[in-house]
């Protein structure tokens, strides 16, 4: 394939470093904007849309949003499209999670992410992935970020966090949305 760059509708670094990587010959540019709407979609994809038509409006060429989530069966799917609002990122959106489910036997759980790219002829494509598993009792591990210290993938014993990048790179659920999106692009 040959060079492509896409500007990445996200203030989220990790993100773009992550897809610059799942997405080989593209190179991703963070859009860092203080005013992008609020993610008001009741699901992953239209929180992308919604990013992705914001990106258009203030970028040209290639445009891609993502937009991710855990959901948690015992607590009814959340923190799913709230994830990112669920408290703040790192150790108290974990310390948070593990609380809620104190007690809690059945932590089945799974990881969804939806990315959305425009092309410069107004084309939409979309990927999607999905990464089932389970919530550990306690956080391990220091590679990846979000809840990945407490998502334990199924057919795996580690967190994401301690299986590390390389794993994340050929099994997340952005791994796969983004497999899904190159299938798309043909």
């Amino acid at each position: 394939m040959s060079s492509r760059s896409a500007v990445l509708c996200s203030r989220n670094s990790h993100k773009a470093r992550e897809l610059e990587r799942l997405l080989p010959g593209w190179t991703i540019e963070s859009l860092d904007r203080d005013d992008y709407p609020p993610e008001t979609g009741a699901t992953y994809y239209e929180n992308a849309r919604i990013k992705a038509a914001f990106g258009r409006e203030h970028a040209g060429g290639w445009v891609l949003a993502e937009d991710s989530g855990l959901e948690v069966d015992a607590l009814d799917g959340r923190p799913g499209v709230l994830s990112a609002r669920y408290a703040p990122e790192g150790a108290p959106a974990i310390a948070k999670l593990l609380g809620e489910l104190a007690g809690v036997d059945d932590r089945a759980a799974h990881y969804t992410s939806e990315l959305v790219l425009l092309t410069p002829d107004g084309r939409e494509l979309r990927g999607t992935g999905i990464l089932e598993g389970r919530i550990a009792h306690d956080a391990r591990g220091s590679e990846g970020f979000g809840y990945d210290p407490v998502f334990v993938p199924d057919g795996e014993e580690q967190t994401v966090a301690e299986l590390g990048n390389e794993w994340k790179a050929e099994n997340s659920h952005r791994a796969r949305a983004a497999r899904a999106l190159l299938a798309a692009l043909g």
